[in-house]
C-alpha cells in the first residue's frame, strides 16, 4: 500500500465517520479497512484511532496525520492538475454541489450537455441546501447564491439573479395589489424559513431608501419548492430568485408586484478553491457554466 493510498485511507475514514461508511466508498470490505490502519499504525508505532469509543475518533496522533494528510493529498492533486491543465482537453473527476432546486432545474441539464461535449471527464453531482464544505467533503467546484463570506474562494459570478416578489393572479384578484411593501403586513406572505436571524423580513430598496417588512402568513417552509408551489396554488404572495420564477412568470401563472422596489441581489457564483485555479477540467467547467446561463438569459433555452 503506497504512502499516498495510507493518507486516502485515514482522510476517507474521517469524512465517512467509521469503518463500514468508509469500505463502501472505497470499494473494499470493512475488515480491510481495519486490516489497513492496523497496518499504518504498526508501521508508525502510534495509534491513529480511538477503538473503545462506539463513534469514531482520533487520537493526538491521529489528528495531526489527518492535518497533514489533507494537505499533502491536496498537493498532489495541485501537482496532477498543474499537468493536466497543460493538456487541452479536461479529464479526470469533478465532484460539484449545488443547491437542491436550482441544482435539479438547471445545473443538471447543464452537466448533461458538459458530459456530451468532455467525455472524459467524470462528474458526481451532490445537491445539498447548506452550503458545501470544501476541505470536508472534497468538492471541486459549488454554485451558490448571493454573498460568499470565505475569502479563500474564488468566486466566479455565472448569472445575475435578482429577487422577485409575486403571487397568482388568482390571489390577487381576491386580496388585491400590494403598492407599497408596508401593504404586505395586510396579505398573506409565505415565508422561506432558512435562516433564523431574518425570518420574515423582507428588505426593500428604492433610490436611496430602504424599507424593511415583516411579513406574516398561514404558511412556512424551509424548502423554496415548497413556497413556490404554494403561490402557484394561489395562497399567498412569496419572494423568490428569478432563475426560479422565470418559467412562471413567462406562463402567466405568477404575476410580480411592487416591480419598482428592489430586494437583496440573490447572484449565482461557481465557487472553488483558490489551488483549483489551474486546474483544467475547473476552468473548463466553469468558463461552460458562464457561457450556459449567458445562453438561458437570451432565451435560447
Amino acid at each position: 500500500m503506497g504512502h499516498s493510498n495510507e493518507l486516502q485511507l485515514v482522510v476517507e475514514l474521517v469524512r465517512a465517520g467509521g469503518m463500514s461508511a468508509a469500505a463502501r466508498e472505497l470499494g473494499v470490505t470493512p475488515a480491510a479497512v481495519s486490516k489497513r490502519l492496523a497496518q499504518i499504525e504498526a508501521r508508525l508505532g502510534v495509534r491513529l484511532v480511538n477503538r473503545s469509543t462506539r463513534r469514531l475518533s482520533l487520537t493526538a496522533e491521529g489528528e495531526v496525520y489527518l492535518e497533514n494528510a489533507r494537505r499533502i493529498l491536496g498537493e498532489i492533486e495541485d501537482l496532477d492538475q498543474l499537468i493536466a491543465s497543460r493538456q487541452d482537453s479536461p479529464r479526470g473527476l469533478l465532484k460539484v454541489n449545488a443547491p437542491l432546486g436550482f441544482g435539479r432545474s438547471y445545473i443538471a441539464p447543464a452537466i448533461a450537455e458538459f458530459a456530451q461535449k468532455y467525455p472524459e471527464v467524470s462528474l458526481q453531482l451532490q445537491l445539498t441546501d447548506s452550503p458545501a464544505d470544501f476541505v470536508q467533503d472534497a468538492f471541486d467546484v459549488a454554485v451558490r447564491f448571493g454573498d460568499l463570506p470565505d475569502t479563500r474562494l474564488i468566486a466566479r459570478k455565472i448569472a445575475p439573479n435578482r429577487r422577485l416578489v409575486c403571487a397568482s393572479p388568482g390571489y390577487l384578484k381576491i386580496h388585491g395589489i400590494p403598492a407599497t411593501p408596508h401593504d404586505l403586513t395586510r396579505h398573506q406572505c409565505i415565508v422561506l424559513r432558512q435562516n433564523e436571524a431574518t425570518y420574515g423580513l423582507w428588505r426593500f430598496t428604492k433610490g436611496q431608501r430602504s424599507e424593511t417588512v415583516k411579513v406574516r402568513g398561514n404558511l412556512s417552509s424551509n424548502d423554496g419548492e415548497v413556497t413556490l408551489t404554494w403561490g402557484l396554488a394561489g395562497l399567498g404572495i412569496l419572494q423568490r430568485a428569478e432563475w426560479d420564477l422565470a418559467r412562471y412568470l413567462r406562463s402567466g401563472r405568477l404575476v410580480r408586484v411592487l416591480e419598482d422596489y428592489a430586494l437583496p441581489q440573490a447572484d449565482i457564483y461557481a465557487v472553488f478553491p483558490e489551488r483549483h485555479h489551474l486546474s483544467a477540467k475547473v476552468r473548463v467547467f466553469v468558463d461552460f457554466l458562464v457561457a450556459y446561463f449567458q445562453r438561458g438569459e437570451e432565451g435560447q433555452w
